[in-house]
């Protein structure tokens, strides 16, 4: 006589099976997600620098728009710089994702490194954020403007698809804004360096953290929110990220050291993708600036860079 299974018996050992099977498919779904390529988080990133601008400022100064930005999206007023507290280092570090040992720019003005670089790029320099950009994205629209001639030397303008500097003798006015707000309604960049020179003049012929000093702050304040909404009139703000942040602060009249107020600088960064509210408690450097943008666009950071993303900022 035939004999046949029970049902009950068959219906439990597919359930067991089942059971056994849940966790290696969670198992396995896990691995793709953690090994599946990082999404680009937005589609443009601005960076307005402001040379000379300390963090010991922003409470007293009256700066509504970028104060808007640091409640829209995250900020910390603890990045450092390095040393030397100043310009061309500093925007070399920035840039370049690196310290200044690695990457050779190490004074004041440097315009070529005085320590050889660890490795160079592509065009004959340290590998920048713009230089990692159109070698990932060719087409990119990529895109510096400043007032000081200093920061054509930090930048890799071979990788950049228009770079300019204020006319001669109309730096410290509203030029930079409006070749900015121009190129940023023509070109709709898909990553574009704004660089004032400013408050560091001020710093520098009047003194830091003077009244002078915050009248230039208010101004630039201004400046920064018509560059804002020129991304809005240009139809790309709601896909875009931004970031206001510095090379160094400043003490009397004068930078370069080791003071708090000479190198804890801001570095603010709202829009699509970005936490909202948030106070950066991660320890930031100058240049994990570069590193950041990297992540922003998904990139692969060079294996000479040492900065880490602010990964605690992205939702």
């Amino acid at each position: 006589m035939r004999k046949y299974k029970n049902d009950n018996s068959i219906t439990q050992k597919n359930k067991m099976k089942k059971l056994f099977l849940l966790p290696l498919i969670a198992m396995a779904m896990c691995i793709v997600s953690c090994t599946s390529e990082p999404k680009p988080v937005a589609e443009h990133v601005i960076l307005i620098g402001l040379d000379g601008w300390g963090s010991y400022s922003v409470e007293k100064a009256e700066m509504p728009n970028v104060k808007a930005l640091m409640q829209e999206g995250c900020h910390t007023l603890q990045k450092r710089a390095v040393l030397p507290s100043s310009s061309a280092v500093n925007w070399a570090s920035m840039f370049m994702g690196a310290c200044p040992e690695l990457h050779g720019y190490t004074e004041w003005g440097s315009k070529t490194p005085e320590i050889p670089s660890r490795v160079k790029g592509d065009n004959d320099i340290f590998p920048t954020i713009f230089q990692v950009l159109r070698k990932a994205r060719p087409e990119a629209e990529i895109g510096c403007l400043y007032e000081w001639n200093g920061i054509k030397y930090l930048v890799d303008t071979l990788s950049t698809s228009h770079y300019a500097q204020t006319p001669e003798g109309k730096n410290y006015t509203d030029e930079l804004k409006n070749m900015a707000c121009a190129y940023i309604k023509d070109k709709k960049p898909t990553f574009a360096a704004i660089i004032y020179d400013n408050p560091d003049h001020v710093g520098h012929a009047i003194g830091h953290d003077t009244p002078e000093y915050y009248a230039n702050l208010k101004e630039l304040d201004g400046y920064i929110g018509e560059i804002v909404e020129a991304t809005k009139e240009a139809g790309i703000y709601e896909n875009t990220i931004f970031i206001i942040t510095a090379d160094h602060g400043g003490i009397n009249k004068g930078h370069g050291g080791k003071t708090l107020q000479e190198m804890e600088t801001p570095f603010i960064i709202a829009g699509k993708g970005i936490k909202k509210g948030i106070t950066i408690e991660q320890s930031m450097m100058q240049f994990d600036c570069a590193s950041t943008i990297a992540r922003i666009f998904a990139l692969d950071q060079p294996q000479v860079w040492i900065g880490r993303p602010m990964m605690e900022i992205f939702e």
